[in-house]
Order: C-alpha cells, then structure tokens, then sequence
C-alpha cells in the first residue's frame, strides 16, 4: 500500500507534469532550463546519498524503520502540497520545494524497501517485490487519472498551465496522504532495537563502519550496486525527463503527455507483476539482462522517432520494462543482503540508486545545454549507460553472493 501511496509523486511530479512546467513556465524554456531541472534534482540525490546509509544504519540498529517513514511521508506530503505556489520565474522557490519533498521521498524509498525481507522468505522476495511494484504503478495511475480529469476540466474552463499545474499538486499530496494511512495503520516494526538508548549515534557510525569494512565480503552485491549505478542512470534520467522529451521533441500536450505516462503505468504494472513471476524461475540476473537490453532497443526507437504512433510504442516498452527493472533490482538487494542488516544495505541501494540519479539526469541536461536544445542526441547518449550496466551484470554469481550474506555473524 506505501508503493501505492507514494508513487504518485514520482509519476506526477518527477515524470509527468511539474518536470516539464519548471523548464517550460518556471524556467521560461531558457537554453540552460533542462539543466536546471536535472541539477535540481541531483541536489535533492546528493542529500540523500549522504544520509542514507546512516538513516539505514540507525534504524537498523533502533528498530526505527517506521518512525523514520512516517516523518520522511509528511515531509514529502507538505512539500508537494507547497509545489503549488510555484509560478513564471518562482525559480528559487521551485528549486528549493523540489529538493526537499524529493529527499523526502527518496528517503522514504530506502526505508519501505528495508520492509521486504521481514515479509517475504529469500525464494519469495521477486514475487512480493513484483506486487508492490505493480500496486505502485496504479497507484500512480490513479494521482494520474485524477489530474487528467482537473486539467481536462480546467483547461475547458480557458485555464493555462500556470492555473492548473497547482492544483495537480494539492490533488497528489491528498492521495499520498490517504494511502499511506493503512501502512502507518497496519504495518508492524518486526525487527527488535540492538543499541541501548545512550549509544545512538555511536551505535549507528559503528554499525556502518563495520558494513563498509567487510566489503570483499559481499562482493557479489557490491558488483550488483555498481551495474544498478548505472543502467539506473538510464533509467532515472527517461523517468526525469519524459515529458519533457514528450513536449519538447515529440509536440505533446501537457493532457497528451498525462494520458501517455497514465498508459505507461498500466504497461509498467503489468510489466512488475509478470517479471516478479518470472524472475523467481528464470533468475534475477537473467531477469535484469532481459529487460536491460529492452530499455536499450527503447532509446534507440526514441531517437529515431518522428512520429506520435512509433513514440507511443517507444512508451509502453518503456513502461514493461521500468515495472520489471525496478521489482528485480529491489529483490535482488533483499537477496543478498544480510539479513538482520536489511536496512542498512537498502541503505546503500538508495545510495547507488541516487548517485545514478544524478548522473544520468544531468548528463542529459549538459549535452542538452552544449547542443543547444539536441534532445535527440542527449537520449541516444543514455542507451550507453544500458550498455555498462549489462556488461558488469554478467560476472555476477548471485549464489555466491547470497551464502555470504547467510554466513554473516549474527544473521
């Protein structure tokens, strides 16, 4: 029910609406606004890359995973609802709302993850990663279909993206905060503190310090995270700037790209729901190779694209394997990571998860800005991070790696 909740700030706000009114009204489509957007939101990852493994560690070590959730929860909810006071040239404000309901959300993302492995056995955890990816994605088309029907309305009233960009904003806040409620409800904390209550930050840095020295020991996840940085900068960067590419390359309309990422997201549900199925018999790395090599035959038919017809097929392969890519990579985290230290090495995930999100986003926003405006070349630059995240796949032995997880002291 949380990936239900939350993804409609990720759909709404990062994919499909608030991305493209920045660089198109904020901004003013100035030559530097697509870089602006991505730099944004490389600050926000920046932020969460340096607390997240110490925010895993901590609730690890205190048995604080759903505290934590809860604040990071009404962080993002206040700070998507604040997103509607932003207008023509509200830069900073903009830029600094954004930084923080997306720390807050990508924070909550780490600890919700961190959930996995205390309701799923280790042969069962791609099949229930794949269901809550797939919850997600209606999730997402639900804040999604609710503002395609604002928007339809407003614009039939004769009003312009600045008059109902806002209100698309208030609308995901209010979903976010009613479906949350049944985890903050329901959702038990099962893991028991280890720390005594005046060793707080000295139990946290040691427990990270500790995670850190024993890395030869998990070489196999280390490798993992290395391809997730990655084929994760390929993904994060469509997932950043698809409306975007929608609006700028491809002529969409602000309700034509809604009603694109809503049929996305159905693709992209369907795609987490059957690969959860799969990759528990076809295996994770497998699982993860094939949909890689997807999202690659996806940005080359982006780039050649001229017409609507091919650039809504480009879409829906996009979406079957953003569903797919996403429940596979949190599995496999889950799989070989130790497991009483699951939200610390969620943490770590997180981490690579937001250094990716920095540097595909913003790759794409300099070679936008040093070709002035050549979206085409800056989509076709992604597929090489596809490429990379393939080639380290391959020397991953996902066994190897799970029995050292299993022979970790005190697991």
């Amino acid at each position: 029910m949380y990936d239900f909740a939350n993804s409609g700030y990720t759909t709404v706000v990062i994919t499909a609406v608030f991305n493209a009114y920045f660089v198109a009204e904020v901004a003013g489509n100035a030559p530097w606004a697509t870089f602006a957007w991505t730099a944004t939101l490389a600050v926000s990852f920046a932020l969460i890359m340096l607390t997240a493994p110490l925010i895993g560690a901590y609730a690890d070590a205190h048995a604080a995973k759903k505290r934590l959730l809860l604040a990071t929860t009404a962080g993002c909810i206040i700070f998507t609802a604040g997103l509607s006071s932003v207008g023509r040239g509200d830069i900073a404000l903009g830029v600094a709302l954004i930084v923080l309901s997306n720390y807050c959300f990508g924070t909550g993302e780490n600890l919700i993850a961190a959930f996995l492995p205390e309701i799923a056995d280790g042969e069962a955890l791609g099949r229930v990663s794949g269901w809550g990816w797939s919850l997600g994605y209606l999730g997402g088309l639900v804040s999604l279909g609710a503002c395609l029907v604002y928007v339809a309305w407003a614009q039939g009233q004769g009003a312009d993206a600045t008059q109902f960009v806002p209100g698309t904003m208030l609308i995901t806040a209010a979903i976010f905060a009613a479906a949350s409620l049944p985890t903050f409800l329901f959702l038990r904390e099962r893991a028991m503190p280890v720390a005594r209550p005046g060793e707080l930050v000295r139990s946290t840095f040691a427990r990270l310090a500790e995670t850190l020295g024993r890395a030869r020991r998990y070489k196999d996840l280390w490798r993992f995270l290395t391809a997730l940085v990655f084929y994760q900068a390929g993904i994060q960067t469509v997932v950043a700037l698809a409306a975007v590419y929608a609006q700028q390359v491809m002529g969409f309309t602000t309700r034509g790209t809604l009603l694109l990422i809503l049929v996305v997201n159905v693709t992209a549900a369907a795609g987490a729901f059957a690969f959860g199925q799969i990759q528990d018999r076809l295996g994770h790395v497998r699982t993860l190779v094939l949909t890689l090599i997807g999202w690659l035959v996806a940005v080359v038919l982006a780039w050649v694209a001229e017409g609507a017809t091919l650039f809504w097929i480009v879409a829906n392969l996009v979406g079957i394997c953003l569903g797919s890519t996403q429940s596979a990579g949190r599995a496999l985290v889950g799989y070989l990571s130790p497991p009483a230290r699951t939200a610390e090495f969620f943490g770590l995930w997180g981490l690579a998860v937001k250094l990716s999100s920095i540097l595909g986003p913003v790759t794409y926003g300099v070679v936008t800005w040093v070709t002035g405006g050549d979206h085409r070349f800056a989509m076709l630059v992604t597929g090489v991070f596809f490429l990379i995240g393939i080639a380290v796949l391959v020397g991953l032995d996902v066994q190897r790696g799970r029995s050292a997880a299993l022979e970790t002291p005190g697991c």
